[in-house]
């Protein structure tokens, strides 16, 4: 990107938000800070009224404004390919808002862009196999978001799986989180007085209690997450796979904690940190013969329960039809 391109987009940037830190500028451009220096310096003298705020930001002057923002088709085939993921990584609601907008994106674009944008949504289509065919109509990701806004606290009714029942909480939100094929509401649960984790597909209802509380929401998140890492005792797992078995697990390693690997011409050494020996050992048993337990007794122990009762049940004949 060239200087004028990169000033340009800096304004827009600056649009964006109500301050926008100079390392933001910086990280998004791939830049020193000196030069986002020089290149505020530059606007200023060119007229833009950019404001600053030591040790905090820049912003623009509330009373300019930028002509409308057009576009480009590389631009807009990036919401393109977010509106065919967004289906399956939100509710019906918030699917339904995405697509609207992305109808104004297409109004604004000239008709030979209108023309690809076309061709590329018929290219790019989305197979998924991991829920099932029923999609929530809500999951209450707006009234979330509106509370995480205005820091409000909000009555759930939820259902808890580990125990199948359902009770009403009043919480304050901390933050959305996905992760494991799944939204989850991190918030300080007031019945508990502690911080917990609530899956967005087992809320039954949220009611707005109009009840307001006052938290630094980034900080606290952080906490959350150092309190989940402190709780969470990860095992180191060394094993050794034969190359066929390694490229059959390409993908699924990610899942179990891989941190590095090391490979020759017939084997593959894998380490992992993982918090859950029992589930680790059930991934192990799918390969066969094509691993082998270097690091770790305790995964070697847990394998070998599950293998005594599998051998049990199939010596007993539990597991054969007539």
């Amino acid at each position: 990107m060239n200087r004028t391109d990169r000033l340009q987009a800096i304004i827009t940037q600056l649009q964006s938000k109500k301050v926008v830190k100079a390392q933001e500028i910086a990280n998004r451009f791939d830049i020193s800070l000196r030069t986002v220096y020089r290149d505020i310096r530059a606007l200023e003298e060119a007229g833009i009224p950019i404001g600053a705020e030591a040790g905090i930001g820049y912003f623009l002057q509330e009373d300019y404004y930028l002509p409308p923002i057009m576009f480009t088709t590389t631009e807009a085939s990036a919401l393109i390919l977010a509106g065919k993921l967004m289906p399956f990584l939100s509710d019906n609601k918030v699917n339904q808002n995405y697509q609207d907008a992305i109808i104004k994106v297409r109004s604004v674009l000239k008709s030979t862009e209108k023309d690809e944008l076309e061709k590329i949504d018929s290219c790019m289509n989305v197979l998924h196999y991991m829920h099932d065919d029923k999609k929530c109509e809500s999951i209450f990701i707006n009234d979330i978001q509106s509370a995480l806004i205005n820091q409000e606290v909000i009555r759930i009714r939820y259902f808890a799986k580990y125990n199948q029942t359902t009770a009403e909480r009043d919480i304050e939100p901390i933050s959305l989180l996905y992760y494991g094929m799944s939204w989850h509401l991190i918030a300080w649960c007031r019945l508990r007085e502690e911080f917990r984790d609530f899956r967005l597909d087992r809320i039954e209802s949220i009611k707005h209690t109009n009840k307001h509380y006052s938290r630094d929401l980034k900080s606290d998140f952080e906490r959350y997450i150092v309190m989940v890492e402190k709780n969470m005792i990860f095992n180191k797992i060394t094993i050794k796979v034969d190359n066929e078995t390694a490229n059959n697990i390409f993908d699924s390693k990610y899942w179990y904690g891989f941190v590095s690997e090391e490979k020759d011409n017939e084997y593959t050494i894998m380490r992992f940190n993982n918090p859950d020996l029992n589930g680790f050992a059930s991934w192990i048993l799918n390969m066969g013969t094509g691993v082998d337990i270097i690091e770790n007794n305790d995964l070697r122990d847990a394998l070998n329960k599950k293998l005594d009762k599998l051998f049990v049940k199939y010596r007993s004949g539990a597991l054969l039809s007539p």
